[in-house]
């Protein structure tokens, strides 16, 4: 903001100076002038008294020797050879000077909020219009004198009848022309500085001494260090902080003097005594509730005392409540009030300027009335700023679009509700339109990981026992013989469950997952949440599971059981996943859930429960997939070399130096490093070789299989497919049959 600011002389009247010199002081508020009363120097800087000149006239002005240089700059004078006198500031301490245009004195008082950085070094002292200029004014006995009322306009005591009822700022001018004419004006320029600002109205803040209401706090102090203990702080770390605040507040201000507002309910007597009376206070919460808050502004004093049953002579006044009580007894007035409800609530949420705010004044006002905290958990989250860390706000500058509507309407409330997720609330959170952009990849991955898996699931019926919507995707699986001829359809009974290794395997992750998001759920850890569940859907399964039962899910006889069993484990796996991700993926978890046909919502589901975590499984997965990377470092090689197009194209010997190759079948380590033609020998040393297979491909899977040419009926299929068809045309023609 640019504002007037002034030199003023302030002519000395006592001590060794007195009719020979002036103090010089700075100020960018004219219009607080007449209302000084002292004027402050440091202690311990040096001032020095010194003859000036301009344009043939003199002063001899007393001034901090530091800023004689820029009072010179900004005013024009100069200095008529060498300072008089130089003295700490402590040696005018009590000094008096003559005010610039009103009939009384100014006291010089020493004070260490003096500095030296703009100005004279002398501060003019406002004991009605300053925290400074108000503390120091108790401590020296002074009036608190703030000729300005309600409205910031001059009144009577500011002893310029001509300015009485003119706004404060636009008497600025005025100011300046009296200390013209009274000749005492050393410069004036334009000053560009801060100033405060009301964040409502827009409006700049008056600073005066008015009569406040407050609340004791010492006497709520220790009840709400007692409470803050019985509250969980997420982060932990906001206990402390909100302890700190709490320790040192000062008593509470509760009443406002502002132009808006819920009214402060205090009457006054014909004497100007306050009436603070609880049965008065309730009347008018009655009649506001009947004819709303304004009838306080609306009526005037005898209306209102007439419609209360208040004495005559009753006034009242236009104070208005610390806004932070408003939304302080929320808890009162909201949750105690509303059966449905709970009291005291299960969270508050809200950003990190809240320790000092909503949770405080919360905290405080519960306290008070109910001996505890209103919350039991209080969660902090940090604020949303730009890739350069500049706080993003609905009342800032920022010139991008910042409404949710915008980002909704254009990516989708699920993508939204994703990069919430997504980033740790507890700091602040980096934003920009780009990052919606790369996050879709990853909305995209998760949102086909769930079509893949109802595609998957089609004709599928699941066992009962096996519902997700049981929560028994922790359970334990039962384990495969492996005794089967992979995908013919063939069953050795009903101890064989038809699970290989990596569907343990994914069973074991799933586990893992559902523990670890439940965990993150309930810690309000989403980011947690996010990276577990994505993670799972792009390496777990894309890259690894759905990658590898592949062939087994296209190729295999239908009734198979490692592909009813592979599809029992997707099934566990969509239902859990689903339900994981509705809180975050509301619309897209539900859209997939409907098309599952398991019927009802998603949103009316428990979460799956957890099982003892195994990692039985997972072991031994980790072991053959270090084996997969050198055998696809192998291939790598082969594939630049020109020997092979594709991996199923290559004859891969493997050095294996890992014993679960040894436990597990060649066919299911074909399957599961996506091979044809494997031979394993076990070494102290893991190493691969490749060649191009002599095995024909197989027209209907791809593999590259010895049976591929030695069927007269299908010589262009292996083994395994030419009974799948074999049992598919025997089906049909039945069907016709019948």
């Amino acid at each position: 903001r640019n504002d007037t600011a002034v030199y003023v002389k302030f002519p000395i009247v006592s001590g060794a100076f007195k009719d020979k010199a002036s103090i010089a002081i700075w100020t960018t508020t004219p219009w607080t002038l007449p209302a000084n009363l002292a004027i402050a120097v440091d202690p311990k800087e040096i001032y020095v008294v010194q003859e000036f000149s301009r344009n043939g006239s003199t002063e001899t002005l007393l001034l901090a020797e530091k800023l004689v240089s820029q009072f010179c700059a900004n005013t024009k004078f100069q200095p008529a050879g060498e300072p008089k006198e130089s003295f700490p500031g402590s040696k005018i301490d009590h000094v008096v000077a003559r005010h610039p245009f009103l009939d009384r004195e100014s006291t010089v008082f020493t004070a260490d909020f003096v500095t030296m950085d703009t100005g004279t070094g002398a501060v003019h002292i406002a004991p009605g219009h300053g925290e400074d200029d108000y503390l120091l004014g108790r401590a020296k006995g002074l009036q608190i004198l703030s000729p300005v009322d309600d409205h910031g306009r001059f009144t009577d005591e500011a002893g310029l009848p001509n300015l009485v009822g003119k706004y404060v700022f636009d008497a600025n001018a005025d100011i300046v022309n009296v200390l013209r004419e009274w000749g005492m004006l050393l410069g004036e320029e334009i000053f560009h500085h801060s100033y405060p600002y009301c964040w409502r109205s827009k409006t700049p803040i008056i600073f005066r001494n008015v009569e406040q209401f407050f609340i004791r706090i010492d006497e709520l102090r220790g009840k709400a260090l007692d409470a803050i203990k019985t509250v969980k702080w997420i982060p932990a770390w906001g206990e402390n902080r909100i302890s700190g605040t709490v320790e040192s507040r000062p008593d509470w201000v509760i009443s406002r003097q502002r132009s808006w507002g819920v009214p402060l309910p205090v009457f006054y007597s014909k004497d100007g005594k306050a009436i603070l009376d609880a049965k008065i206070i309730r009347k008018l919460a009655d009649l506001v509730a009947q004819r709303g808050s304004n009838i306080w502004f609306e009526l005037d004093d005898i209306d209102l005392a007439s419609a209360l049953g208040l004495p005559e002579g009753t006034t009242h006044r236009n104070d208005t409540i610390d806004v932070w009580i408003d939304s302080g007894v929320s808890h009162k007035a909201v949750c105690a009030l509303h059966p449905e409800l709970r009291d005291p609530a299960d969270m508050y949420l809200e950003a990190t300027d809240q320790h000092r705010g909503w949770f405080q004044s919360s905290l405080m006002t519960s306290v008070a009335l109910n001996n505890r905290a209103p919350y039991k958990t209080c969660v902090t989250h940090g604020f949303v700023v730009d890739l350069d860390g500049k706080k993003i706000s609905k009342s800032g500058t920022y010139d991008k679009p910042i409404a949710a509507g915008h980002f909704v309407d254009r990516h989708g409330a699920d993508l939204v509700r994703l990069w919430a997720s997504s980033i740790d609330y507890t700091d602040d959170a980096p934003f920009s339109e780009e990052m919606f952009t790369r996050l879709g990849d990853t909305y995209r991955r998760i949102r086909n990981t769930l079509r893949i898996l109802l595609g998957n699931l089609y004709n599928f019926t699941p066992h009962p026992t096996l519902s997700p919507s049981r929560g028994e995707a922790g359970s334990e699986p039962a384990r495969a013989t492996n005794r089967l001829a992979p995908g013919r359809g063939e069953d050795e009974g009903e101890e064989s469950s038809g699970q290989t290794l990596v569907d343990r395997w994914i069973l074991e992750r799933l586990n893992d997952v559902i523990a670890d998001c439940r965990s993150a759920y309930e810690a309000f850890e989403f980011h947690r949440v996010y990276h577990a569940l994505n993670h799972f859907c792009a390496v777990d399964l894309s890259s690894l599971y759905i990658d590898i039962t592949k062939d087994r899910m296209y190729c295999d006889a239908a009734n198979s059981p490692r592909r009813r069993a592979t599809q029992t484990v997707m099934h566990e796996i969509f239902g859990a996943l689903c339900k994981l991700l509705a809180p975050v993926l509301a619309f897209t978890a539900e859209e997939a859930w409907r098309h599952s046909g398991l019927g009802g919502s998603v949103h009316l589901q428990e979460f799956p429960q957890a099982g003892h975590r195994q990692h039985e499984a997972s072991d031994r997965i980790a072991e053959l997939l270090k084996l997969r990377g050198v055998i696809g470092q192998a291939i790598e090689r082969a594939r630049q070399e020109k020997l092979i197009g594709n991996a199923l194209e290559a004859a891969v010997v493997l050095h294996s130096d890992s014993d679960v190759t040894a436990k597990i079948e060649k066919e299911e380590l074909q399957e599961f490093f996506i091979l044809s033609d494997l031979t394993i020998h076990q070494t102290d040393e893991a190493s691969a070789t490749v060649t191009k297979t002599l095995y024909k491909k197989c027209a209907r899977c791809w593999r590259y299989r010895p049976a591929v040419g030695t069927s007269k009926e299908h010589p262009d299929l292996c083994d395994r497919c030419e009974s799948v068809v074999a049992a598919n045309k025997s089906r049909v023609t039945h069907d016709i049959a019948d």
